[in-house]
């Protein structure tokens, strides 16, 4: 399941709409109406850099996600190193779409939850330009949550969950490719993309990629080398050869299943998705070692960590907390 919200840029307008009838179903329904994932979650007990971690015995907690793979893997992580800390966790992983987790945390519905720094800040802070820098952009959404909404985004992890495209080996060393800025290089002809249609004409999107590195749609890529397709089929379609260049998030399992190769964004065209763990500012001043307890796992979290744990949801079919559990016990985080 894949949630392509953070990577849109509504109108402030548009945005607080949907907000506002997020916040309306919070309100009547409750938590009930959150449509969470909920199921079995394991728990263990902390380990190794995490041993001595101040206890969290009574501790209430609840924690969500989005409604995709990704940020439900991630969820279920928190939710494992919370419990394994002696908190009482309630799980509200699974919420369908980035308006009803972000009022469900602003509502204090949901203590805490991973987001990411792009979404922050263009679609929750409103912001139509992204910040080049990954740190400068995570301290713009840092301070500016903080203040406005008295959320705590602790510090990011390397991983960039953000648009990309993605090659085979086989036209990775045809055309002696490895980043963007090497489009040029390849024939007119062979440019021929797999995109999904709302990323064609929009400056963030494709059009403007393809102007940042000097192969303009029309003249540079003509329109007729254009295939359109949804977003989870271009990653099979690029797979098997229906175009050169297809599409893809970052961290999507498909892209290793598939022994894809993504291209370097070397000019930082797309803006930078780092995922954070986000905690209402009243609870982390209670319970602290929650920062202490997430620190060492969010620096695990690189792409590639991410790629192969994705992969073992949506291609393997593993149940996400059986992954994020595996994993952290692998890591030496529980035992």
């Amino acid at each position: 399941m894949r949630n392509t919200s953070r990577h849109t840029t509504p109108s402030r307008r548009a945005f607080a709409a949907v907000a506002g009838a997020a916040a309306i179903a919070l309100t009547t329904s409750g938590c009930l109406g959150l449509g969470t994932a909920g199921g079995y979650v394991p728990s263990g007990k902390l380990a190794g850099p995490l041993a001595k971690t101040k206890s969290l015995d009574g501790a209430s907690l609840s924690i969500g996600s989005k409604n995709f793979t990704e940020n439900i893997l991630l969820g279920k992580m928190a939710i494992i190193l919370l419990r394994s800390a002696g908190a009482s966790v309630k799980d509200l992983t699974n919420i369908p779409g980035s308006a009803s987790a972000r009022e469900a945390m602003l509502d204090g519905q949901i203590d805490g939850m991973w987001e990411y720094t792009g979404t922050g800040w263009i679609t929750y802070l409103g912001h139509e330009k992204a910040i080049p820098d990954e740190h400068k952009q995570y301290v713009a959404v840092r301070d500016e949550d903080q203040r406005k909404n008295h959320l705590d985004w602790l510090p990011p992890a390397p991983m960039n969950n953000t648009y990309g495209f993605a090659v085979t080996q086989q036209v990775a060393e045809k055309y002696h490719i490895s980043k963007l800025s090497q489009l040029a290089k390849v024939p007119k002809a062979q440019r021929t993309f797999c995109v999904e249609s709302e990323l064609i004409n929009r400056p963030d999107g494709l059009k403007g990629m393809l102007q940042k590195y000097d192969v303009p749609l029309g003249s540079g890529v003509p329109r007729s080398n254009l295939r359109i397709y949804q977003t989870g089929a271009i990653y099979d379609a690029t797979a098997h050869g229906k175009c050169n260049f297809g599409e893809v998030f970052t961290t999507d399992g498909r892209i290793v299943a598939l022994h894809l190769k993504v291209l370097q964004d070397d000019r930082s065209f797309f803006p930078k998705y780092n995922v954070s763990f986000v905690v209402r500012d009243k609870v982390i001043k209670k319970y602290p070692q929650i920062a202490d307890l997430v620190a060492p796992v969010t620096k695990k979290l690189t792409n590639d960590v991410l790629l192969h744990l994705n992969a073992q949801v949506d291609v393997d079919g593993k149940e996400p907390a059986d992954v994020a559990y595996d994993w952290l016990r692998k890591e030496g985080f529980v035992k």
